[in-house]
């Protein structure tokens, strides 16, 4: 380890190594002082500017994982003395990172620009080169110039906002900085459309969020009890939503949703108002581009977002006129047939659902309309969505329901706010229309509905490339898909071409209930007044309600009849007494259970976000190993593919230097090599042939040289002693020519020297004749000239002073001028304001008119509809009247019947009293005292009974609300006998003693049968009974009821 240094040497020494162009030694220099053991004890003031630095080369150099180090050691360092010097440097280390992605930048714009202006022909800026690269790499030029420049530094900038949060992750001291940090990378996502770095960014915050739990117990940190902390994390959530919005990463908004939701319910203090308003907007929009399976969470979002904003308020009058249709639209777009929830999974996902929307219960398209009227959203609404509310919820006209909404369909259409809800308000069209069809009609042939819905057709409003809604086999699989689900009891004969509602009495709506009967479409077959407005009842309406309907007569006729006795005084006040009691404990108990529930519901709550963030630790633990070992083995296949490179190239390389010295070696011809034999021949061997060739070369050489310097040395040495004589003559020549050389030059010096003076002599001499004249001349011009100037500066003195003058007369004249403006502009406002108060005042009084003359309008209109409900009451009342007559005339019919049978069979028993039948066997009949206890079994018929008038066996009884038939028709009808009145004995002692006196011990005697049933019915082959009862062949080892057989 190196020695310590102190922090200032080691910033000054990272400095010089810069200065020289040693980036990495400098920054290894300034991480090795990260290792020490005094790195610890150094004082901030000293480290910040080395971290500063230590960033800046990071940055400069792209090292990522460095930085990382080096931040993760200062912030241990730092975080117990200052925490505003993490804040300077990791603020640094993301502007210098956002720096270098914009010089990036700008170098690849003006690399495109300069491309750009390089062309030589304009007529022909593809060159094959560019047209093959661009069809091989499939990008243009200015794409792969970004992914040259820009796409490294985006990568780099990415990598250092998840160094900075996994740096200031789960400490309370570093939230501030975290949270800021957290929003600067959303700003980043959104800025260059970096969407899966933006799904990572969540995945990392709601990791680091299920962590706070597990690191709960370590100092700083987080502690989401706290507002302050919790409403940092709600402001970073908000921004994810709305960040994840813009970019339309839908499924990553909905967790996010689902994330601010876990947080709220987690906040001791109410949000403010204004962010559950971008709350409720986001979640619009995500529920609009679910489907139909979100459009009734969506108009339920609208509904809370419409609370939330009339809450806050400033908004304009046309601002929330256009809210209010938006809210009654999506409403009214909830699919009238309600999803049936089926399992489990179903109804999680629907509490889910209305817990984000802030619900209690699950929302209801009734219960949503009638919120929205609440609110006067009606009201407020534009004059084309009231036009559309009046025809789909108030009008009832099957016939004339397309006619109506087509127009407005069209007007919608034109609208952006509405015109994405046109899919939904078209399939909630034509299930009104069936459901009113099924309330008028028992079938209609499918020509007729698809004229009804020919208007709709013919606008034509279905999205590009899908099918329209109202053609003939659209129409039908949405009929079929409705009688699957149970909205709607309906069959189509496809044989006549007709569409059959089906009205079955015994098919109730249990059978099919969707979630919202209300917007069912066999809630609306059943007559749903919040739905379709019932025009008459159907078949299994009045099956289902008929026994109730009576149960509510008897009671009210019993407590008619036989009023409870009066109270005395202190009964009541005991009976009042003991209903406070009661009450107290009842809502004792109601608070108590309202405790559990919310405690439970609380439990559950924290269940499930334990569970989902549990979940999501292991989803992204899982994930992470799942990279890492993706990475790794990456990392590994390129170092194999990267030393197989290397091993290539070496080979590559030792072969063709074999080639080159065995050519070289031929070349020579000293030696005998096989090119095409080069396999049998490595590196080592032609290393030796070519030293042997060397050496033989040097010794040739050196023999060749030695021979040449030997002839040389003779050569050198004659010529020298030829040449000495001649080099003294030739000295001695030079020395003369130099002199005469010499001297002409200095002779001819002489002689120009002495021309050029005389030449100058004759010049002076010749100019100081006109001196005097010079002279004169110079001075005249002085004068003149002198005097042109003072009058030149007297007239441009003359000439400013007059336009200063000229100036002071427009600079009144302007002031003059603007004040005369200034008046008449005050006159016109005047005037202005005055017109305007009259036109207010007029406004008033029409408005006061106006509004007068509704009020006139609605008391004259709700005086119709009272008398219009009056006489619907009234007719009711007659139909009640003449109903409960024709059910006292069948009762008295029925008891008429019944006493003519009881005559009967009172003459039948006296006919057979006196002599006691026998059976085939010699054995005593029994007696029939009460016509028989086994009124279920088969009979056999006593042959001394007349055989009564035979009745069909089919015969049901008939509805209570039919008039009852004439009693002289009515067959008698079967009484059991242990229920008859008048009769005698019949108990087990007396069938016991009649066994006995007719000769005991035998079989048993035959049972008689009914005097009430004819011969048809009381044999073996009787398959109903005359009052609907089925008879049971008697059975052995069959337990038997002993009630009414006369036993103990």
């Amino acid at each position: 380890m190196a020695p310590f240094t102190k922090p200032e040497a080691v910033l000054k020494q990272a400095e010089g190594l810069v200065s020289v162009g040693q980036t990495h030694a400098a920054l290894q220099s300034l991480t090795e002082m990260f290792s020490t053991k005094r790195f610890r004890t150094t004082p901030l003031s000293s480290l910040e500017p080395i971290m500063l630095r230590f960033v800046e080369l990071c940055v400069d150099m792209r090292k990522g994982r460095t930085a990382k180090e080096g931040l993760m050691q200062y912030k241990n360092i730092a975080q117990n003395a200052n925490v505003a010097s993490i804040e300077v440097v990791i603020n640094r280390f993301i502007q210098l990172a956002d720096q270098k992605v914009q010089e990036a930048q700008e170098k690849a714009d003006k690399a495109a620009a300069g491309a750009l202006t390089d062309v030589d022909d304009l007529e022909a800026t593809e060159t094959p080169e560019s047209i093959l690269l661009g069809a091989v790499s499939g990008d243009q030029s200015k794409d792969r110039t970004d992914r040259a420049l820009v796409t490294p530094w985006l990568k780099f900038l990415w990598e250092s906002y998840r160094t900075a949060l996994e740096t200031l992750k789960n400490n309370a001291r570093l939230e501030v900085i975290y949270q800021n940090i957290a929003q600067q990378a959303f700003r980043f996502c959104l800025k260059h459309q970096r969407k899966v770095e933006f799904r990572r960014l969540c995945e990392t915050l709601r990791l680091h969020l299920a962590n706070v739990a597990k690191y709960g117990h370590q100092p700083h940190a987080i502690n989401l009890a706290d507002a302050d902390t919790l409403q940092h994390h709600l402001d970073t959530r908000f921004a994810q939503l709305s960040t994840s919005v813009e970019l339309e990463l839908w499924q990553e908004a909905f967790r996010t949703v689902e994330d601010v939701h876990n947080l709220l319910t987690m906040a001791k203090r109410a949000p403010k108002p204004s962010m559950m308003a971008g709350y409720y907007e986001k979640l619009t929009k995500i529920f609009l581009v679910s489907g139909d399976a979100a459009a009734l969470y969506h108009a339920a979002a609208w509904g809370k977002y419409f609370a939330v904003v009339s809450v806050i308020g400033g908004k304009s009058e046309e601002e929330t006129g256009r809210l209010a249709g938006q809210v009654l639209v999506s409403a009214l777009a909830v699919p009238v047939g309600g999803y049936v929830e089926d399992g489990a999974e179903e109804k999680g996902r629907s509490a889910r659902l209305t817990a984000l929307v802030g619900l209690s219960k699950a929302p209801t398209r009734a219960g949503l309309l009638k919120d929205a009227l609440s609110r006067h959203v009606l009201r407020l609404s534009p004059p084309m969505v009231q036009r559309l509310y009046d025809v789909l919820e108030v009008t009832f006209d099957p016939l004339a329901l397309c006619g109506a909404v087509a127009p407005i369909f069209q007007d919608l259409a034109q609208d952006s706010l509405y015109a994405s809800y046109l899919p939904l308000l078209q399939r909630a069209v034509l299930s009104r229309l069936l459901a009113q069809l099924a309330q008028v009609y028992s079938s209609i042939t499918k020509e007729n509905l698809l004229a009804l819905v020919a208007p709709l057709k013919e606008l034509g409003l279905q999205a590009e490339g899908k099918p329209n809604p109202y053609d003939e086999e659209q129409v039908e699989a949405y009929i079929m898909s409705c009688a699957r689900r149970g909205e709607l009891a309906v069959r189509i004969d496809h044989i006549s071409g007709s569409i059959v509602f089906v009205d079955d009495a015994f098919v109730s709506g249990t059978q099919a209930t969707p979630q919202d009967p209300s917007t069912s479409a066999a809630g609306a077959a059943a007559g749903s007044a919040s739905s379709v407005a019932a025009v008459q009842q159907s078949t299994a309406e009045l099956v289902r309600t008929r026994l109730s309907g009576i149960a509510t007569t008897l009671h009210t006729a019993l407590a008619t009849l036989y009023p409870p006795p009066p109270l005395s005084e202190a009964e009541q006040a005991t009976t009042f007494a003991q209903l406070v009691a009661a009450a107290d404990a009842e809502r004792r108990a109601l608070s108590l259970r309202r405790a559990l529930v919310a405690r439970r519901r609380e439990l559950i709550s924290e269940l499930a976000a334990r569970k989902e963030k549990e979940a999501a630790s292991r989803r992204a633990e899982l994930s992470k190993k799942e990279r890492e070992e993706k990475e790794r083995a990456a990392v590994e296949d390129m170092k194999r593919r990267e030393r197989e490179r290397a091993m290539r190239e070496i080979e590559n390389i030792r072969k063709k230097e074999a080639a080159e010295l065995a050519a070289n070696l031929k070349a020579r011809g000293n030696l005998k090599v096989d090119i095409d034999d080069m396999e049998n021949l490595n590196t080592d061997s032609l290393m030796k042939l070519q030293v042997e060739q060397l050496e033989k070369e040097k010794r040739e050489t050196n023999e060749r040289l030695r021979t040449i310097g030997k002839r040389m040395d003779h050569l050198e040495r004659a010529f020298r002693l030829e040449e000495r004589p001649l080099l003294a003559k030739d000295y001695e020549l030079q020395q003369a020519n130099d002199r005469a050389t010499f001297e002409a030059l200095q002779k001819r010096k002489l002689e120009s020297a002495r021309l050029q003076h005389q030449k100058d002599m004759e010049t002076k001499k010749r100019l100081s004749r006109v001196m005097d004249d010079y002279l004169k001349r110079k001075q005249e011009l002085e004068e003149r000239r002198g005097e042109e100037y003072m009058k030149k500066k007297e007239k441009a003195y003359k000439k400013i002073e007059e336009e200063k003058r000229k100036r002071r007369e427009a600079v009144l004249k302007q002031r003059e001028e603007e004040q005369r403006r200034r008046e008449e502009e005050e006159r016109i406002q005047r005037e202005k304001e005055e017109e305007e108060r009259r036109l207010e005042e007029e406004r008033i009084a029409e408005e006061e008119r106006i509004a007068a003359e509704e009020a006139r309008l609605r008391e004259e209109e709700e005086a119709r509809k009272r008398e219009a409900e009056e006489k619907v009451a009234e007719a009711r009342r007659q139909r009640e009247a003449e109903r409960q007559a024709a059910l006292e005339q069948a009762r008295l019919q029925a008891q008429r019947a019944e006493e003519a049978l009881e005559r009967r069979k009172a003459r039948a028993l006296e006919k057979n009293t006196p002599a006691e039948p026998t059976s085939a066997l010699g054995h005593a009949a029994r007696p029939s005292t009460d016509g028989g206890s086994v009124w279920r079994r088969t009979t056999q018929t006593p042959t001394t009974t007349a055989p009564p008038t035979p009745v069909r066996p089919s015969m049901v009884p008939s509805r209570s609300e039919s008039p009852a038939p004439p009693a002289a028709t009515e067959p008698p009808k079967y009484r059991p006998p242990t229920f008859g009145a008048g009769r005698g004995g019949g108990g087990w002692r007396e069938r016991e003693a009649a066994r006995q006196a007719a000769g005991g011990g035998g079989a048993p005697s035959p049972r008689p049968a009914s005097p009430a049933l004819p011969p048809s019915q009381s044999g073996p082959a009787a398959s109903k009974e005359d009052d609907g009862f089925q008879t049971v062949p008697e059975r052995k080892n069959v337990w038997r009821p002993s009630r009414g057989r006369g036993r103990a």
